[in-house]
């Protein structure tokens, strides 16, 4: 992130220092999708390719992880186009050992799943070191509704969702324990392998006779959370009925009533019959959490500030690790061999190469590494295209011509047709005979999605009627991905912001020398530095969609007619463009270093795996005496907090408060029982909304003024000189050691709302 943009709170970069062989805890990473190898489709997009990513990066550093998650046997779907330009889905049968997958001796495991019990045998895929285990209900002697649980990705209705998720977590960490794998942290990637952390209570409940507060507390230790989706309708929600007829049986196991299960995944005032949040549950159960960039931080902080209501949104216990790619497997083998030369052969491992050392690299240099990438993606376009049955578009692919790619899943906030919405001014860029400029699109919709098949629809139409220099190529793969970021000049995104919760494509694009052309939105907005690509400026402000779509288009062409053209064609020496080369060269060294999966690795150990294994329950010489305890500090805290009270007034100061310096506060706070150790006293400062409550500001810890009387202790603090419309309250929280985060729903107490003095003179409150 740009430093002049970063919030208080936000992370600093990571540290140049590569990461310590041995930091790593033993991770157990479960997630719904790894996109391993195009041969394996087990992936629909980001989501299933970070996780590959991460996986081998892991593997590359030889990182203590093992992978859980399912074997679809039909995958995701193959996308083929009938003549109206609608996408069909087809599928292919896959067979685990044809593939190369070892099935794990023993017999199947079982789980219970409602009134049934389900089989599933597990298979084991080495993904280089790292062992990756993956469930499958087919062909253990499962009923015909339980065979197909494992039949294929994001399928189904919403009883198989559900099926497939408590497979997954739940029926993960019985596999892991099948198999011997014994980890320390449980890293659920998304909310889908959420159920995880229920079946990690279950059996600290069965096995450790701790009862269920308890053993959460044990299980919420060693759990890490990442939420990959800003908007609420991207989460999975689950009706409470289906919630009921699935784990009543596992309320009886852990004595608990139902309602208990459907509060952790409920906002705080949500009836216990309005749906269950997966991602809601994610973050009650977790230790430590974390969003994919900074900007999807704040948006998360923002849509999950409900769950911490003693907090402002900035200070919602949600981090920020931005995604990062396995660096060797998506730059092309020219760009890889170039960075070899300038770099040193360790320039995809974190901290390891200066990649200002890429200064000294030519014009010429990077040019000639960039051309063949152009030339394959032309080839197989047309080959593509002759698969397929012909069509327009990919014939006329020139391997010179500036190249535009656009490919990702297609979903409306992406707005894959906001170049198109100006056609006029898109004929004339695609059809100047001295500049020329080519257009290669790809994407799948979901095959529920039908707005999504629309646009693909569109997209096809205006392909064919445009230019022939725009092509669509169907069936969007690894293989393809890989072209494209190689083979593309300019990497083009256009969602609206910020609905982009990272977006690797461009990262991986960048590592070819593409330029990133996008909206400030997810890793973009921290990565650009003014020089090292193009920002499409976004109208966020703008409520109209309508409205807001054509003010950006008209931002996008005027960036293509005005910079991004002339850019790549000025050769005035009849060589390299040498202001695009600058820019290259400006995006390899800033962007590098930032993209690398093994950073992203990096900041998890730093930031997430350390402190959480670190945290006194988990450091703990018994961990489950500890979660006991943990339990009963938590239940005296809240019942204490319960009967608290706080009242802040501001305090007359003779001649006024010294030259600069705000009002002085006192705060008299009833602790209930308490000791002042044991909980924060902060003053906290800023604007009022409309409703008269602080949304936005700062927290600063008060003092406290000894000795008390009758319960009643007195605390001091000042605030800031300020204008009009800011104003003060007092909060108490619980304290928190060892590094420890404060946990959704943690009991606080909060004075009413003051107005802050504009002239910073003192006055009754």
């Amino acid at each position: 992130m740009r430093a002049a943009d970063r919030s208080p709170g936000e992370e600093e970069p990571s540290p140049a220092e590569p990461l310590a062989p041995g930091s790593m805890p033993v991770v157990a990473y479960f997630s719904p999708e790894f996109g391993v190898s195009e041969r394996i489709p087990q992936y629909s997009g980001g989501l299933g390719v970070l996780a590959g990513d991460y996986l081998k990066v892991c593997s590359d550093e030889d990182r203590p992880l093992v992978g859980v998650g399912l074997f679809y046997h039909l995958g995701y779907f193959h996308q083929q186009l009938d003549e109206e330009g609608w996408q069909r889905e087809t599928y292919r049968q896959l067979e685990a050992e044809s593939l190369g997958l070892g099935a794990v001796a023993g017999a199947p495991l079982e789980l219970e799943l409602g009134p049934s019990t389900v089989r599933a045998r597990v298979w084991r895929q080495s993904v280089g070191r790292i062992p990756l285990y993956l469930l499958d209900t087919s062909g253990v002697g499962n009923p015909e509704e339980l065979e197909g649980i494992t039949d294929l990705l994001y399928g189904g209705d919403t009883e198989h969702r559900l099926r497939q998720e408590i497979l997954l977590g739940m029926g993960g960490v019985r596999a892991l324990a099948q198999v011997g794998e014994r980890a320390q942290l449980f890293h659920s990637n998304e909310g889908h392998a959420g159920f995880l952390v229920l079946e990690r209570i279950r059996s600290l409940v069965r096995e450790r006779g701790l009862d269920f507060e308890e053993a959460l507390q044990a299980a919420r230790a060693a759990t890490i959370f990442t939420t990959h989706t800003p908007v609420p309708a991207g989460i999975d929600h689950f009706p409470s009925e289906l919630m009921r007829r699935y784990f009543e049986g596992w309320c009886r196991d852990v004595g608990i009533g139902f309602e208990r299960l459907m509060a952790l995944g409920h906002f705080p005032g949500q009836a216990t019959e309005d749906p269950f949040n997966m991602a809601v549950m994610g973050l009650r159960l977790s230790a430590r959490a974390n969003a994919v960039s900074q900007l999807h931080r704040r948006t998360s902080q923002r849509m999950f500030s409900a769950l911490w209501p003693g907090l402002l949104p900035r200070e919602v216990p949600i981090q920020a690790v931005t995604n990062g790619v396995h660096a060797r497997h998506w730059a092309s083998p020219e760009m890889a061999h170039l960075l070899d030369r300038f770099l040193g052969p360790r320039w995809d491992v974190h901290g390891a190469a200066d990649w200002r050392a890429l200064n000294a690299a030519s014009d010429l240099d990077l040019w000639q590494a960039r051309q063949p990438g152009r030339e394959r993606l032309v080839a197989l376009a047309r080959a593509r295209r002759e698969r397929a049955g012909g069509g327009e578009g990919a014939e006329a692919l020139d391997p010179a011509a500036l190249t535009i790619g656009f490919a990702r899943r297609v979903a409306e906030y992406k707005r894959a047709l906001l170049l198109f919405s100006q056609p006029e001014r898109l004929a004339r860029l695609l059809q100047d005979p001295d500049r020329p400029i080519q257009l290669v699109i790809a994407g799948k919709a979901h095959p529920q999605d039908q707005q999504g098949k629309q646009i693909i629809q569109e997209l096809v139409r205006r392909a064919a009627t445009l230019s022939p220099r725009v092509a669509f190529l169907e069936d969007y793969d690894l293989e393809l991905a890989r072209a494209l970021y190689q083979g593309s000049d300019l990497w083009l995104n256009t969602p609206r912001r910020p609905l982009e919760a990272c977006g690797t494509s461009g990262q991986k694009a960048a590592l070819s020398g593409a330029l990133n052309c996008s909206i400030l939105d997810g890793w973009w907005d921290e990565a650009y530095d003014g020089r090292n690509g193009f920002a499409i400026p976004s109208h966020d402000d703008e409520a109209d969609h309508e409205v807001r779509d054509r003010l950006e288009a008209e931002e996008l062409f005027r960036l293509l007619e005005e910079q991004v053209v002339p850019a790549f064609f000025s050769r005035p020496q009849g060589g390299p463009p040498p202001r695009w080369m600058a820019t290259v060269r400006r995006s390899l060294v800033t962007v590098g270093p930032l993209v690398l999966g093994s950073r992203m690795v990096a900041d998890y150990v730093r930031r997430l795996y350390r402190p959480a294994l670190e945290a006194p329950l988990l450091s703990a010489s018994d961990p489950h005496a500890a979660a006991r305890a943990r339990h009963g500090d938590w239940g005296r805290l809240e019942r204490a907090l319960e009967g608290a009270s706080v009242s802040a007034r501001l305090l007359q100061e003779p001649g006024g408060p010294p030259p600069g310096r705000g009002s002085l506060v006192e705060a008299e706070v009833r602790l209930g029982g308490l000791e002042p150790a044991e909980v924060r006293v902060e003053l906290l400062q800023g604007p009022l909304d409309g409703q008269g409550r602080i949304r936005s500001g700062r927290a600063r810890a008060m003092e406290l003024d000894p000795p008390h009387s009758n319960g009643s202790w007195r605390y001091l603090g000042r605030l800031e000189p300020a204008g009009p419309g800011q104003g003060f309250a007092v909060r108490v929280l619980p304290q928190v050691h060892g590094g420890e985060e404060l946990p959704a729903g943690a009991p606080w107490r909060r004075s009413q709302t003051g107005p802050v003095p504009a002239t910073g003179a003192g006055g009754d409150g």
